[in-house]
């Protein structure tokens, strides 16, 4: 899986189920944040909802979670198919966290996207970012 550029320019992306806790809201923006590089703003198109997204490419996480066929078989992308994973991150008082165990599968090549929920514990739910 390779990294969203930080030039990469806002992108389209249509969940193919709402995320847990956004629904209904299934069509978004992805905005790069200027002087963040790996750091983006998912917006919903038709509401006043917008999450932070990482791309986790841009840090020091050995993080390659595997993506099952069924989720490709959901987002419509090929076997060979570069998928991008990005990671919500949550601002709080005492700094930024990340959750690993349910990062969000998005198919550059069509926009469409699906959050999955990994299995593997491996990957903790909160984990807070150094620096």
């Amino acid at each position: 899986m390779t990294a969203i550029t930080a030039d990469t320019a806002s992108v389209s992306v249509d969940f193919v189920a709402p995320m847990p806790g956004l629904r209904p809201h299934t069509s978004f923006s992805l905005d790069p944040i200027g002087g963040a590089e790996g750091l983006y703003a998912l917006r919903a198109t038709d509401a006043d909802v917008r999450l932070f997204l990482l791309d986790p490419v841009f840090n020091d996480y050995d993080y390659a979670p595997r993506i099952s066929a069924g989720v490709r078989a959901d987002l419509g992308a090929a076997e060979d198919g570069d998928l991008r994973v990005l990671i919500v991150a949550n601002p709080s008082d005492d700094g930024v966290y990340v959750n690993l165990r349910a990062p969000i599968v998005l198919d550059p090549a069509t926009g469409r996207a699906l959050q999955i929920i990994l299995d593997d514990e491996e990957y903790p739910i909160r984990v807070r970012l150094d620096g």
